[in-house]
């Protein structure tokens, strides 16, 4: 039998809870709950208040993903949030990566991967495996052509021409031996083209073609990481439970223990000029002026649960305003390189 495993992320597991309920709520069969969620998303009043799992920009956009198919585009760093035009699936969303400003793929439950070709207004059906309850954590594409989308129980798939087509790739056996069934939560990848993915047992795996083979790295730690980030010096920083952040200055061949300030788990990682930032549950937000070694955290006062981190404006400039989106459901999505605006309510 598959492992089922208890060490979700706490939105990734909200998430999966609130689809499970429904569904034993109503007495729906299995068959009758997946035609539901692959119909078309709804127009929501509140779209921008739902459960938001992931963010990132698309040129000068924001574009944030969360639960029933909901997806929000900010135009104005955060101001105001309106919905897509058109999502065709109603299962929860938990990441979204954009290659340019046009062209970008979401993935989540049921193993959907959804593709934009003009910046997150319409969105179409390109992969779904609704039968099997593995959903999607993470993707990431190098160039309109090229992607790699990883889950549960080390579901990794790859494409080489946009996502008309996806293939399985079967990770190696870990280091330990046993099967390769590590949940996968968070692709990253260097300015040299090598990939990593941030997973649970304190593993972060590096692929050096594109994702096709993977090798295990490990860090020392024993617990999940559920976010990495390659910063613009060449160091890897992964993040996840109890306010754990780990770095490696030699391409992931050694780690070691950085010094968060926090014991609340890091589900979002940011490089802001010479700033590294990281958000987390309880409210918590992270700086680091020493490239990640140590952080200051401070907590908001509302305590609401940070959930992705994207920084306004061009990516990496310093001095850029911060822009924050979150829920009243307690999982906020996006935040920046200042919390000036932190206090903002959602539209």
């Amino acid at each position: 039998m598959r492992r089922r495993t208890t060490r979700f992320p706490l939105c990734l597991l909200l998430a999966a809870l609130t689809c499970a309920g429904a569904a034993d709520t109503q007495g729906t069969a299995l068959e009758d709950t997946a035609a539901l969620l692959l119909q078309p998303a709804e127009k929501r009043a509140y779209a921008s208040a739902e459960m938001l799992l992931g963010a990132a920009r698309a040129g000068q956009r924001l574009v944030a993903v969360g639960d029933h198919g909901v997806i929000v585009l900010s135009d104005d760093e955060g101001a105001t949030f309106r919905q897509a035009q058109a999502v065709p699936v109603r299962a929860t969303l938990t990441a979204v990566a954009f290659a340019d400003a046009q062209n970008g793929w979401a993935v989540g439950h049921g193993g959907v991967i959804l593709h934009t070709a003009d910046g997150g207004e319409n969105w179409t059906l390109q992969h779904s495996e609704m039968d099997d309850d593995r959903p999607l954590f993470s993707v990431y594409f190098s160039d309109a052509e090229h992607g790699v989308a990883a889950g549960l129980w080390s579901l990794l798939l790859t494409t080489a021409d946009g996502g008309k087509n996806w293939t399985a790739v079967t990770l190696p056996p870990p280091p330990e031996g046993g099967k390769a069934d590590r949940n996968l939560f968070a692709l990253f990848a260097n300015d040299k083209g090598a990939l990593f993915i941030a997973a649970e047992r304190g593993t972060v795996l590096r692929s050096d073609d594109g994702g096709a083979t993977w090798s295990y790295l490990s860090t020392g730690y024993n617990g999940s990481f559920w976010v990495g980030r390659a910063l613009k010096d060449g160091a890897l920083i992964v993040g996840g439970l109890r306010g754990t952040i780990y770095r490696s200055v030699d391409d992931g061949r050694s780690w070691h223990a950085a010094v968060s300030g926090t014991k609340s788990s890091i589900t979002g990682l940011a490089e802001a000029g010479d700033e590294v930032l990281a958000v987390g549950l309880d409210g918590v937000q992270l700086r680091s002026s020493d490239r990640g070694v140590t952080f200051t955290a401070s907590q908001r006062a509302d305590s609401l649960s940070l959930t992705a981190l994207s920084v306004a404006g061009a990516a990496g400039v310093a001095g850029q305003d911060g822009v924050l989106l979150y829920s009243k459901r307690g999982v906020v999505a996006a935040a920046g390189a200042n919390q000036k605006n932190s206090s903002r309510e959602p539209q």
